[in-house]
């Protein structure tokens, strides 16, 4: 069984930053991909982002809607992934899950919640104006 632990969620303000953390542990081995979703109130489970690996490449994918403004990155050694989130904006305000999965992902899965088999509580992530 795999734990997945996010942090680093809190209030910003318009434009401001913010980095979470996903800390994996248990049984972490053969993970393909590590990514981040989000779920605001009244909508349906977001994608924000993953790192999925194919063979030997690593491949980082972002929705639209955060690409230029948000970077996700990982420890391998640490088996934590972040997600760097700059230039926040009113509309990204959400509870952010961690997710990750032992399947291989592709480009048309990557962005589907079913496509992974762990999931975090999620952290709260509230921008205000």
């Amino acid at each position: 069984q795999v734990q997945l632990v996010e942090s680093g969620g809190g209030l910003v303000q318009l434009g401001g930053s913010l980095r979470l953390s996903c800390a994996a542990s248990g049984s972490t081995f053969r993970m393909y991909g590590m990514g981040w979703f989000r779920l605001a109130p009244g909508k349906e489970r977001e994608f924000v982002s993953a790192i999925r690996r194919n063979d030997e490449l690593i491949h980082y994918q972002y929705a639209n809607s955060v690409k230029g403004r948000f970077s996700i990155s990982g420890d391998s050694g640490k088996n934590e992934v972040y997600l760097q989130m700059d230039n926040l904006k009113q509309e990204d305000t959400a509870v952010y899950y961690c997710a990750a999965t032992r399947r291989v992902l592709t480009q048309s899965t990557v962005a589907k919640p079913t496509s992974y088999d762990f999931w975090g509580q999620g952290t709260q992530v509230t921008v205000s104006s």
